[in-house]
């Protein structure tokens, strides 16, 4: 539901708190004490307040309505970590109607970098994501959906959005607790891939790096294996991260391979939106695959130093020398064993 701003609103919450709890001690004391007429009543009384809330939230929604901002069921994250094929990922299902997509927020970020690295949440009352875990989660709610209404206000009702949260991933974990019934990709690539296409990005020449200069960011040059590790120890915390609250979400979620992905792409896409409980015309599905297929994107566009750069899985075996695959199995072992054992 977006930000509501009414009375109903704090009635309603406080109504659902209590009859819960109401419910709970009866369903206890009718354990202990079968067929007492007190507790009978005492049922007559909650199925009344059932019915006040019931009314309470028929008029919440007549007074401020479900169409007014992203549900947030129909937001779908993106999880992983750079280079894993996100890119690819959200172009395919921002093709198909009633999809947008929300490229790289980094809300997972602000929020991950601070709670995670300065250990935000040790600041208790005072701290501005510290205190009780619900009340945490209920103020990012609101914060995230307030600026997706504000930024993608033609998304609402039925409308998905796709979040694309590969550079946020270390904050996923907040986020997936703020947004519980929100629907989750877990998108995971060989951790060698990733090590070996971030050189190409990184090193001098690379997209990345020419990308900064022309930012005015900072231009420190680094070598293969210094980009080598610090892609792998990125690469434990954001798919870690990722991982946690892939495991922890209630809400639909998949998780989804790259090299599954490139080897029956509309396969991988029709299995994924079925574990996503998202409805889609096949057709629709197999023109995005189509359209941006690797074979489609112009060649000027595709090679060791752009963004495109081979799409080819195990292809670090031609990349990397020893001494970097050694180092990014030693950094990455736990995920290589669970997710590439095999």
């Amino acid at each position: 539901m977006p930000v509501l701003r009414n009375r109903a609103v704090f009635d309603l919450a406080r109504g659902v708190r209590a009859f819960f709890g109401f419910e709970a001690g009866l369903t206890r004391a009718e354990a202990l004490v079968p067929e007492n007429d007190e507790i009978q009543n005492l049922h007559r009384l909650a199925a009344e307040k059932a019915a006040e809330i019931e009314r309470l939230e028929k008029e919440v929604a007549a007074s401020v309505g479900r169409t007014d901002g992203v549900d947030p069921e129909n937001i779908v994250w993106i999880f992983g970590v750079a280079r894993v094929g996100s890119t690819w990922l959200a172009s395919m299902m921002g093709e198909t109607e009633g999809f947008t997509v929300w490229n790289e927020p980094r809300v997972g970020s602000l929020l991950g970098n601070f709670y995670y690295g300065r250990g935000a949440h040790r600041g208790g009352k005072h701290g501005i994501l510290g205190g009780p875990d619900e009340k945490r989660s209920r103020a990012i709610r609101a914060f995230i959906l307030a600026s997706a209404h504000e930024k993608f206000p033609e998304v609402s009702g039925d409308g998905y959005l796709v979040v694309k949260e590969p550079n946020g991933s270390n904050g996923a974990p907040l986020l997936a607790q703020a947004l519980p019934e929100s629907r989750m990709i877990f998108l995971v690539r060989d951790p060698r891939d990733v090590a070996s296409s971030g050189i190409g990005a990184a090193s001098e020449g690379g997209w990345y790096a020419e990308t900064r200069k022309r930012r005015g960011g900072a231009s420190k040059e680094q070598s293969p294996d210094d980009i080598v590790e610090a892609r792998s120890k990125r690469y434990v915390e954001f798919i870690g991260r990722s991982k946690e609250a892939y495991q922890a979400h209630r809400g639909p979620k998949v998780l989804v391979k790259y090299e599954e992905l490139r080897a029956d792409t509309l396969g991988t896409m029709k299995r994924m939106y079925s574990g996503l409980g998202i409805s889609v015309e096949e057709d629709e599905v197999a023109r995005a695959v189509e359209k941006h297929s690797w074979e489609n994107i112009p060649e000027e566009k595709k090679g060791p130093d752009k963004f495109y750069r081979k799409a080819t899985p195990g292809g670090w075996r031609e990349d990397l020398t020893p001494e970097q695959v050694r180092v990014i199995e030693r950094i990455t072992a736990p995920f290589i064993e669970e997710f590439y054992s095999a």
